[in-house]
């Protein structure tokens, strides 16, 4: 059995039972499912008896990768199909109960350097899923899947869900935007529609080809390399860290829920600055180095600073928390791409 799945088991039999009772024979479909978070939940579906099918487009670059559905190639159903293809979507979204609407675009950097692309995906394909829905599946349930990016700088206060936001870049602008449209067609259409806010998260079937989508991982991948690791300024930022898994209990349990229903919440992990995270690496890595560096100027504009997410109001709405000490969840991911290298790099 996938080790995903073993792990969601073990931490919490009572909800995995819970949930195989909700998903078990119902249709789901996932935007964004051969990349990481998506790939991830995927498998966790399968286990629970859902059908699944996964859309993605399968663009270079952007984390989709056929190697990560391996363990379910033949138990789920794939389209290759863009978000921003609006015929697509009006056609697939008819065949779902469910939709984990994960398909976007997540680099700060190229969304500068490409604005409009980056509003064609996380905004404009997100309100024509939505159109779709309302036309020919207005029962369906989504979940959109939101960033701290679009708290912008928060000076290290932990943020809860009133606190104002003011991306620092242009993807957090349009995934505000994108977050807007779920709950405003949830309020006014009744289409059932919850936004999760993630931050930095980490562990098997990210992409390892560049740093733009996630560095946590980017760290792994030069550990395994032998590299020195590269630490922006003084190492000090801090992210809200949190395993892979983590994250999926956090989408499953959402969508189960209709306490959800027309409501962002944060998601949190455990705080810790990027140096401590990769010091902790090291350790468990048993050899590496780093050195820090400036900032290049094109990132130094938007860097975020410290962030530290309060998920009360999720922890009371579903009843999660993060299960997984972030030195296990390295460890695990360590003996994943150490084990797949070849299919990553």
């Amino acid at each position: 059995m996938e080790e995903l799945v073993r792990w969601l088991q073990t931490q919490t039999p009572e909800k995995w039972g819970e949930l195989q009772s909700f998903y078990c024979g119902k249709r789901v479909m996932i935007t964004g499912g051969m990349g990481f978070i998506g790939s991830n939940l995927a498998i966790a579906l399968v286990a629970l008896g859902a059908h699944v099918l996964i859309v993605d487009s399968m663009i270079p670059d952007y984390g989709g990768n056929e190697f990560n559905i391996r363990p379910v190639a033949d138990k789920v159903r794939i389209n290759i199909s863009d978000v921003r293809d609006r015929t697509s979507m009006d056609f697939l979204v008819r065949q779902c109960e469910l939709l984990f609407n994960l398909a976007g675009s997540l680099s700060h950097v190229d969304s500068m350097k490409d604005p409009f692309t980056d509003l064609e995906i996380n905004a404009v394909s997100q309100l024509s899923i939505l159109e779709s829905c309302r036309k020919y599946n207005p029962t369906v349930k989504i979940l959109f899947a939101g960033t701290r990016g679009q708290y912008g700088r928060t000076h290290g206060k932990p943020v809860n869900e009133d606190y104002p936001m003011r991306p620092c870049d242009v993807n957090g602008i349009n995934n505000v935007a994108g977050e807007a449209y779920h709950l405003l067609y949830n309020d006014v259409y009744g289409i059932r529609a919850c936004s999760l806010r993630l931050t930095n998260t980490f562990g098997p079937r990210h992409q390892m080809k560049h740093p733009r989508q996630g560095v946590l991982n980017w760290f792994i991948r030069q550990l395994i390399d032998g590299q020195t690791i590269k630490l922006y300024g003084t190492g000090q930022q801090i992210r809200d860290t949190k395993y892979v898994a983590d994250v999926v209990e956090a989408m499953l349990l959402a969508m189960a829920s209709e306490e959800t229903n027309g409501k962002a919440f944060n998601i949190g992990g455990e705080p810790l600055s990027l140096l401590q995270f990769v010091q902790l690496a090291i350790e468990v890595n048993g050899s590496g180095k780093y050195e820090l560096v400036p900032f290049p100027e094109n990132s130094l504009k938007i860097e975020v600073g410290d962030y530290i997410a309060d998920y009360t109001r999720f922890k009371q709405a579903v009843g999660w928390e993060p299960r997984t000490p972030v030195r296990e969840g390295i460890r695990r991911t360590l003996d994943y791409y150490r084990r797949f290298k070849e299919y990553y790099w």
